[in-house]
């Protein structure tokens, strides 16, 4: 009988049912333990550990103790059952180990730079400059298998749902709307770029415009744009698009997919049911959270309380409401048995985020304390107490000022306040829609109005409300998904009309040429026939980074790059040859790091180089 080269099984198969059989193993050398001549190995492979055994009698003992850790070795050898009191409960392969007749070096290790066996934290520069040897450890290894399953799983359940795979291109046109493009130079039309696609939306659009009715992908994008935990420059997305739908039909496609996906990888952690998302208008969730992200696992509401300061013993805050601004609330429930310091470090946190402070009263046993309760007094104090629903222990913080200001203190405190007492669950996945986002925003700094959020969407009364309402009292049919304060995507029901499209853009300050200079693909396609469509996209790596319960968005990509946008295991970016440039008619020029920053948008001239 043949024998494989490298193995007969895999180093996560082997039990007590193959004792006394001949195998062969093949896999990397995790972890090396010397008991006085007697020499245990633990072999790794993608699928598991087996305990590998070699004393005195056998030939392989002075070779493999001889090997660095991480080594690549091929194992012949007898499986034996390990005594009782050597049984590992914890390990598939615990009942067995291999006693080693023969090793073979594959590849020998050299000192590692980090070490695989260990849970130890290494430097992320360490991480990612040999990704491919932290991609060993456990932990990651696992995320990015989760990460496999989760996309396997989608994929089953968008075309159990009806929605059928397309692929769109990656070289198209650069957008004048969103985040920065990333260009490629085109070498057959000088002076001419590709961007890479933020995302795939005027493509899926015009797959509907094109009369397929339920289309999806895992979309890769690309986004010029500033790094955090939770977003990466390169990124997938699970970007579906509907025909002949309304907001209500997207929902009830796509909460079966999310959380199905989020049940199956759970881990024992509750879901949101589907078809029971909260759908929480724009307007509440930016005055009961503070943000548009809110972490409904948190059971601390915001409130306006500004009523309660028109004439009051507290002049700041009679003089901010007075002059327009508002004073919202955050409660501290059952903070009697805080100190002063508790308060008072809320406030020197508040500060550090760059705001003015944060207001407290403290309350214990129905004694108020604290400046503003001793200015307001303790009627006014009991009058606003008993509003709010609050008890004789609990503590309230007030943010004050600008609506704008006052709602994102008041929403980064409300976060604050639930992880430092310690009210925020982390046994569940809780999802809501934010919905009834305004269609229009009034910008400050231009003076004019402008679209507060994506201006491809329908607004809701459609031509009517554009002709009729003012526009800063128009919603859109825009959505997002939410889940424990991350949005996992933005969506909406897309305008098809041409004509509202351009009465839309004309309240922002856009003329019918602009649009037909900027958008022609899309609005000559909608001048042929287009369906009322919408769809969304949500994030396949934050969906990710919350099954595996991670902090940052890079441990469960598989080759992430680093908060410069950098690969530093393959050195990217990179200088190219000059050969290389003048194929794509492309020359370099050292722009002034101030001057870079001071006209971020100005045009260059290629031909001009």
């Amino acid at each position: 009988m043949t024998v494989h080269t490298y193995r007969t099984h895999t180093c996560g198969q082997l039990t007590k049912a193959d004792v006394g059989q001949p195998v062969r193993l093949s896999g990397w050398v995790h972890r090396k333990r010397d008991h006085g001549g007697v020499l245990f190995v633990d072999l790794r492979d993608h699928y598991g550990l087996t305990q590998i055994v070699a004393d005195e009698d056998s030939p392989a003992l002075p070779l493999l103790d001889a090997l660095r850790l991480e080594s690549v070795v091929t194992i012949d050898g007898d499986v034996k059952a390990r005594d009782a009191e050597a049984v590992n409960p914890n390990l598939p392969t615990g009942e067995i180990e291999v006693f080693a007749r023969e090793v073979t070096v594959q590849s020998k290790a050299d000192d590692l730079p980090l070490i695989v066996n260990s849970a130890e934290d290494y430097p992320e520069e360490t991480r990612l400059k040999y990704r491919f040897v932290d991609l060993r450890r456990e932990r990651v290894h696992n995320n990015i298998m989760l990460r496999s399953r989760v996309i396997t799983s989608i994929r089953r359940r968008m075309t159990d749902q009806g929605f059928t795979e397309f692929q769109t291109p990656i070289l198209g046109a650069s957008s004048p709307e969103g985040a920065r493009d990333y260009l490629v130079p085109s070498r057959l039309h000088p002076g001419r770029f590709y961007a890479l696609p933020q995302a795939p939306q005027m493509f899926k659009q015009l797959l509907m415009v094109a009369g397929f009715d339920r289309y999806f992908q895992i979309a890769p994008c690309f986004r010029d744009e500033d790094l955090r935990a939770d977003r990466s420059p390169e990124f997938y997305q699970l970007d579906f698009e509907m025909s002949f739908v309304t907001q209500e039909d997207v929902f009830q496609a796509i909460e079966p997919v999310l959380a199905g996906v989020f049940e199956e990888f759970a881990n024992g952690k509750s879901v949101t049911p589907a078809g029971t998302f909260p759908r929480i208008p724009y307007a509440e969730a930016m005055l009961k959270y503070g943000t548009d992200k809110p972490d409904l696992r948190n059971p601390i509401e915001i409130s306006d309380v500004s009523q309660h300061f028109l004439t009051s013993g507290f002049g700041l805050f009679e003089k901010i409401v007075g002059g327009g601004g508002v004073v919202r609330t955050i409660p501290a429930p059952g903070t009697n048995e805080k100190s002063r310091k508790f308060f008072d470090d809320m406030n020197d946190w508040a500060r550090r985020e760059g705001f003015a402070g944060l207001g407290y009263v403290t309350r214990k046993q129905g004694e108020f304390g604290g400046p503003i309760a001793k200015n307001h007094g303790t009627e006014g104090m009991e009058k606003l107490y008993a509003e709010l629903g609050l008890g004789e222990n609990d503590g309230l913080f007030f943010a004050a000022g600008k609506e704008k200001d006052a709602t994102k203190l008041a929403g980064a405190a409300r976060t604050r306040v639930g992880e430092e007492l310690g009210l925020i669950p982390d046994d569940r996945f809780a999802f809501c829609w934010i919905v009834d986002f305004p269609m229009f925003e009034y910008d400050e700094d231009a003076k004019k109005i402008d679209f507060s959020h994506n201006p491809f969407s329908m607004p809701q009364g459609e031509m009517e409300a554009l002709e009729t309402q003012d526009p800063l009292e128009i919603k859109a049919w825009q959505y997002d998904i939410v889940c424990n304060g991350y949005e996992l995507s933005s969506g909406a029901i897309r305008n098809h009309r041409p004509d509202i499209m351009y009465k839309a853009f004309e309240i922002a300050g856009y003329s019918q040429a602009d649009v037909d200079a900027n958008f022609s693909g899309m609005i000559e396609a909608f001048k042929l026939g287009a369906p009322p469509h919408g769809g969304s996209a949500p994030g396949i790596d934050r969906i990710v980074m919350l099954l595996a319960d991670e902090p940052n968005i890079r441990e469960v990509i598989a080759f992430p790059l680093n908060q410069r946008a950098q690969d530093l295991m393959m050195g990217a970016p990179s200088a190219v040859s000059a050969r290389q440039l003048r194929d794509v008619h492309i020359r370099t020029i050292d722009v002034p790091q101030q001057e870079s920053a001071a006209n971020p948008d100005k045009l260059v001239d290629p031909a001009a180089g």
